[in-house]
């Protein structure tokens, strides 16, 4: 391939992954700005654990209709849609004085990122070839953990010139630029959607209700594809979701750690996921995405593993470098899996089926270790929950590395190769 023609093909996927750096990096800044306005209202850390809790709640609130919606709109201008929403709710929060108001607005704020998953998820899949979506997946995993590290640093840096309010308004400017620059990427569906408006059917419960059998039809006929959804989302998204619920408290109850030292452990995870990303970008034409996801999760689950049975602040860190820098290899090959099984015109209401069934167990898992952490040591419930892990991580690794399934995972590039 000559200069002008890579030039070419990657011209819209760099504009993209532009944009998901911008948006990636001001969400991380809204994030622990918002920690700190809210408790700095309140002076409760329970306040601010609620913060954590409205992300599966609002996932439960949209994910039942959200697919629907997104699989008959234009998926570009519904991304810049969203990015703008979100940045007008974001603008708003500084001027709000209630923190129920607040919570008001955090759960739409959710409620539109639960939609901008799908959503982007779809328009990757259309805008990406298949033999350089694996490519593009692990470019996208570098630059999401770039902004893991840059989006606290530059946090740290406004805290540092103003305050939380400024890092605030900071992230609304930078979800407005991911929004205009997203309305630059081409319109792929404007053929398709302007040739079925007269057809296209309205939202209705009907509607609704005939997707999700739609949606059912699929999985009964592609077992082998659900199970490695559902497996994925167990390990990655329910397990370790309900983990890291406990992660600071172990590190500072169980293993004496300061604050400080804390805060280096999650450098150290940053510094693990960036790393990981950069060999993942370097050698993925060389490894295979069944690899990918199956060593990965081992990799993942060992890396947790080491954590929760780690005496001293060394252990506890070579468990976050492990975990972090095998998570960007798991998540760049299920990504391509997933790109490649599901029929790109469903992928919005799979999507949201399956965040719809990764936030309900990510309630019950997270209230089930709390509430276990209340009764035993927590030193034994975190490192029940990180076996749970290891045993879900073995079945995925199990069902992705037969032999018998290496079709589903045989991209473009690698047949040519």
């Amino acid at each position: 391939m000559n200069r002008k023609q890579f030039l070419e093909n990657w011209k819209y996927p760099s504009i993209l992954l532009l944009g998901i750096g911008i948006s990636n990096i001001g969400s991380w800044i809204y994030f622990i700005a918002l920690n700190l306005i809210v408790l700095d209202m309140t002076k409760s850390p329970f306040a601010v654990s609620v913060l954590y809790i409205l992300k599966p709640i609002a996932t439960l609130l949209t994910n039942l209709w959200s697919g629907s919606f997104i699989d008959r709109r234009n998926k570009r201008n519904a991304m810049a849609l969203l990015d703008m929403l979100r940045a007008v709710f974001i603008a708003l929060l500084p001027i709000i004085s209630s923190t129920w108001y607040i919570y008001m607005l955090v759960i739409f704020i959710n409620m539109a990122d639960s939609m901008f998953g799908p959503a982007s998820m779809t328009y990757i899949t259309k805008l990406i070839p298949q033999e350089n979506r694996q490519r593009f997946n692990s470019l996208h995993s570098l630059i999401s953990s770039g902004a893991f590290l840059i989006g606290p640093a530059v946090a740290g840096l406004l805290f540092l010139l103003g305050s939380p309010l400024l890092a605030i308004y900071i992230n609304a400017a930078a979800l407005l630029i991911s929004g205009v620059i997203t309305l630059f990427l081409p319109n792929l569906e404007e053929s398709t959607i302007v040739g079925q408006r007269e057809s296209k059917p309205k939202m209705s419960f009907a509607v609704i209700q005939d997707d999700w059998k739609a949606v059912m039809r699929f999985y009964r006929s592609h077992v082998y594809i659900m199970a490695i959804c559902l497996l994925f989302g167990g390990v990655m998204v329910v397990m370790a979701s309900a983990v890291d619920s406990l992660e600071a408290s172990f590190a500072t109850l169980v293993l004496h750690l300061t604050e400080s030292e804390y805060g280096v452990l999650v450098s150290i995870a940053g510094a693990g996921i960036i790393i990981g990303a950069m060999v993942n970008t370097l050698i993925v034409k060389k490894i295979a995405v069944s690899s990918m996801i199956g060593i990965g999760t081992i990799g993942v689950c060992f890396g947790y593993l080491i954590f929760a049975v780690s005496h001293t602040f060394f252990f506890a860190g070579a468990g976050f470098f492990t975990l972090a820098f095998c998570l960007a290899f798991v998540n760049a090959g299920f990504a391509t899996f997933y790109q490649n099984n599901v029929p790109v015109d469903m992928m919005g209401r799979i999507g949201s089926l399956n965040g719809f069934i990764h936030a309900v167990f990510i309630i019950l898992a997270t209230a089930a270790l709390g509430l276990a952490s209340e009764w035993f040591s927590l030193r034994m419930v975190i490192i029940i929950g990180v076996l749970v892990m290891v045993v879900l991580g073995a079945m995925l690794c199990a069902f992705v590395l037969q032999s018998s399934k290496k079709p589903y995972y045989v991209t473009a590039s690698s047949l040519k190769g």
